[in-house]
């Protein structure tokens, strides 16, 4: 049987791709979109079925070409860009195609995993899974929105699994071509490495400099959380997916920085060693991203551990000093 991963690629697909591979799992379809050709990296050292582009596999999707033959589908491909403005084309991207996908997965009776976002709560203060948390502050988390909405008016009739994952801020591996979408770890390593500095945002909503605190989450746990409840079909629901815990931007690069400190032979810094030797640097907040801007996130992952997933998550420091070392491999 034929496991689907679109977006397959791109960070999380690609991620996901190799963990089957590791399981022994070669039937796979990978469908992308390759108008960033530079996403064909993620696709060298692994071992699919075939790949298709998007457009081509959901007309053949549709028309029944694959019946019988697909064992599960780990929807992941979006446009991810929080700063589009194009709001047809991520309502087509994000929404409309995957609600294609949903209908004819449970029509089949097709467990059906996908990629929602911790973008859908917007600027609230709380991160559970309820419909009065919810309040999206851009197009990108609209339609991840509306999805979820749609997931739940038709919860009781569903045939098969369904899993949506709202993703908080995931960093890691592959994630080379999301250029300045890719996470703050990312963008730390290379700023380093090019600089001997780092740079963050000054102080906004009440926050000092380098405080705003998100949820981040290493890809590694993002992946095993997929792979858990496609090995359970018999759990369904939309969960966070994050790490349970805020950290700041701070120490993310605090972590880099150390990382590739240590990679050098040098000694580890403190935040404040960094900022007064200034490879730590603060930078006036932009304009075009006040009032959309989440300067606090925290999973609420209590769900998630009701269905059953009980592993430990990588804190930023564990996670990013994996990630950072994976990234002087690769350099």
């Amino acid at each position: 049987m034929t496991i689907i991963v679109t977006g397959a690629a791109g960070f999380i697909g690609s991620n996901i791709v190799k963990a089957l591979n590791e399981r022994g799992q070669t039937d796979i379809i990978a469908v992308d979109n390759m108008k960033k050709a530079d996403k064909f990296k993620n696709l060298v050292d692994y071992e699919i079925a075939d790949y298709m582009d998007k457009e081509d596999f959901i007309e053949l999707f549709l028309d029944g070409a694959f019946d019988g033959e697909v064992e599960a589908i780990l929807h992941q491909g979006a446009c991810s860009d929080t700063m589009e403005t194009d709001g047809r084309y991520m309502m087509e991207n994000n929404y409309r195609y995957t609600l294609d996908l949903f209908d004819y997965c449970q029509a089949e009776e097709i467990p059906f995993l996908y990629a929602s976002s911790a973008a859908v709560y917007g600027g609230g203060r709380v991160f559970k899974e309820s419909r009065e948390h919810e309040g999206p502050l851009n197009v990108y988390g609209y339609s991840k929105f509306l999805f979820d909405q749609i997931v739940r008016r038709r919860w009781e009739g569903r045939t098969s699994q369904v899993v949506g994952f709202r993703y908080f801020n995931v960093y890691g591996p592959r994630e080379n071509h999301k250029g300045r979408m890719a996470s703050v770890a990312f963008h730390h390593f290379n700023q380093y490495r090019e600089t001997g500095k780092v740079k963050l945002f000054e102080g906004c909503d009440g926050y000092a400099n380098g405080e705003q605190r998100r949820d981040f989450v290493s890809v590694e746990d993002v992946v095993k959380v997929n792979l858990y409840f496609l090995d359970n079909p018999d759990q369904s629901g939309i969960f966070n997916l994050g790490s349970g815990n805020a950290q700041s931007f701070n120490d993310v690069a605090v972590a880099s920085v150390n990382a590739c400190r240590e990679a050098e032979g040098k000694p580890a810094l403190t935040l404040a060693q960094l900022v007064e030797q200034g490879i730590l640097e603060y930078i006036d907040f932009p304009e075009a991203l006040k009032g959309k801007y989440q300067s606090f996130t925290q999973a609420d992952i209590s769900a998630l551990r009701g269905a059953g997933y009980d592993a430990p998550f990588y804190d930023v420091g564990q996670g990013v000093s994996r990630y950072v070392q994976w990234l002087l491999n690769k350099a």
